[in-house]
């Protein structure tokens, strides 16, 4: 798993670096912000799903914002 988060990291960065060649460096910071907002809405989800396996109690947005540090 962490040989993975390694790798897309890299790879994110890769293409970044890229789209900043070519399209420049506004379109880039754009892109790696979208990617990364997709990877964090990933985990997010996955994490809200195994909570309600085990039988936890479902929070919102502003509820995990307010009471945990994640």
């Amino acid at each position: 798993m962490l040989f993975k988060n390694k790798f897309l990291l890299f790879f994110v960065i890769s293409v970044g670096s890229v789209i900043g060649i070519v399209r420049g460096e506004e379109a880039k910071q754009k892109w790696v912000f979208r990617i990364k907002s997709k990877v964090d809405n990933k985990k997010l989800i996955a994490e809200k799903k195994q909570q309600a396996k085990k039988g936890g109690v479902l929070l919102d947005d502003i509820e995990m914002a307010s009471f945990h540090n994640n």
